[in-house]
């Protein structure tokens, strides 16, 4: 199975939000490699300290003759528009970087959704939220009233209980899960919190009865 929405969560985390988060997944590959603090970039004839999303000083990487540096730092250095598309496993860079908009899933005139499953994304989810590429999603709530987004929606696949466990224990400690519960093992998910303190989130996961060698993970989200 690919694991291209794993490497997807990887240029998230380290391009989007400057968090250095370490994802498990085929396509990835350990490397030896180098913090050069010899290297300073210029812009414009004026000194440029990179940051990541924290306000952190981040510290250019070689690797094998070649200098690497942060695409969200070096984009915002140079002005120019940069947006990860989750749901696609793309970086935008520059003109046209804007994110497709997804079509609206169908509501109920009280507001919640009326159950589909599909490949889509819930609208109102955040897009670094992270989905394994198999996914088929079934969404019950996906709102937007008053400008509070709310998401609450299903799904299966085939990812085994212990690598969604990791991905999303890296992810809620990338984007800081306070007051939160934890339980990961080969036969359960349990995650309980708010994301930076405010926002509530719920993720619990374990094995379908319906479908053998399938996961259901079952997950609730709200800005307040």
């Amino acid at each position: 199975m690919k694991k291209k929405w794993l490497i997807a969560a990887v240029v998230a985390s380290m391009t989007i939000t400057g968090s250095a988060g370490v994802y498990a997944g085929a396509k990835l590959e350990q490397i030896k490699a180098y913090l050069n603090h010899s290297i300073g970039l210029v812009v414009d004839g004026n000194p440029y300290w990179m940051k990541d999303g924290n306000g952190k000083t981040l510290t250019p990487i070689t690797y094998e003759g070649l200098t690497y540096l942060p695409v969200q730092s070096v984009a915002t250095a140079l002005k120019v528009p940069i947006t990860y598309d989750a749901a696609n496993y793309k970086v935008r860079i520059g003109l046209n970087s804007a994110i497709p908009i997804a079509t609206p899933t169908p509501t109920t005139d009280n507001g919640t959704t009326t159950p589909v499953s599909s490949k889509s994304r819930p609208v109102n989810l955040p897009q670094d939220f992270p989905i394994p590429e198999d996914a088929v999603i079934s969404t019950t709530l996906d709102t937007d009233i008053d400008g509070v987004k709310k998401v609450a929606f299903t799904y299966s696949t085939q990812e085994t209980l212990d690598i969604m466990g990791f991905v999303y224990s890296e992810y809620v400690r990338i984007k800081k899960l306070d007051n939160s519960t934890q339980t990961i093992t080969a036969t359960t998910v349990k995650i309980t919190g708010k994301l930076s303190g405010t926002s509530p989130l719920s993720i619990t996961g374990k094995a379908s009865t319906a479908r053998p060698g399938y996961n259901n993970f079952t997950i609730t989200w709200s800005e307040s």
